[in-house]
């Protein structure tokens, strides 16, 4: 995609985002989106396209640091519910309570029986968070192996990027495959993924952007604006793990 483009479309779509934002002032909406992932999928710089010209009184992006003493013997969805939206509120999170289905387990930061019984509360956490009213988008952005060794070099050559670069990203590529089976066991044991196919930058940040479009209905909305890009995103079913779209 050229940039170009690219730009003239994250225009018109940032236009449907502020009247979005609006929408859910007005309507003391409350809307909660996790964005999830490979590390270097991109999770950050949708979340950053997402917020460039919404009020950030209004509009929060959360990136929790690792827990802390506290944190760590308190119950596991406790340090995320204080940055829940409240009414006329977006949240966007940069991973999110679903560290405890992908990092977690991988890097042995939880044991298999914590991360067992955190697969079964999830689905109810999340059921009670819909039932009080908030509603909740989780996006999964995937990429190849290929591609995110191609990331992790550019964050390590380029010094505008190395504050990226984590302990966590040198294990990345090591451990693909665990990373590749927590992410099917995640997506088989929770529900209502919508999975992006993140290898193309620029694609993907606008196919997310429609997507959230589309789900959220608001005055004013330009249709054309608010179509889903169904080749780049879609709702996560299970022949998604042997059919391909998924990266092994």
């Amino acid at each position: 995609m050229k940039r170009k483009v690219y730009e003239q479309e994250l225009y018109d779509l940032h236009i449907e985002l502020c009247k979005l934002q609006r929408h859910v002032v007005q309507s003391d909406h409350r809307l909660c989106v996790l964005f999830e992932g490979r590390d270097t999928a991109g999770k950050g710089g949708t979340i950053k396209r997402i917020t460039a010209n919404l009020p950030p009184r209004a509009v929060r992006a959360i990136a929790l640091p690792k827990p802390n003493e506290r944190e760590r013997d308190s119950w596991y969805f406790q340090r995320y519910i204080p940055h829940l939206p409240v009414k006329g509120e977006i949240v966007l999170f940069d991973r999110s309570w679903y560290n405890r289905a992908g990092v977690e387990p991988v890097m042995g930061f939880c044991t298999a029986e914590q991360h067992q019984r955190f697969l079964a509360a999830a689905p109810h956490v999340e059921d009670m968070l819909a039932q009080d009213g908030i509603q909740l988008i989780k996006f999964w952005l995937d990429i190849d192996r290929e591609e995110q060794a191609k990331r992790l070099e550019s964050r390590r050559v380029n010094p505008l990027k190395t504050w990226k670069l984590s302990p966590m990203d040198a294990e990345a590529q090591v451990r693909w495959d665990a990373y590749s089976a927590a992410r099917n066991t995640m997506l088989s044991h929770t529900s209502n993924w919508l999975i992006v196919e993140a290898t193309n930058k620029r694609k993907a940040r606008l196919a997310v952007i429609r997507q959230i479009l589309a789900m959220v209905p608001y005055e004013g909305r330009a249709e054309k604006y608010a179509k889903p890009d169904g080749q780049i995103v879609q709702t996560f079913t299970k022949d998604m793990l042997t059919n391909g779209w998924l990266h092994k």
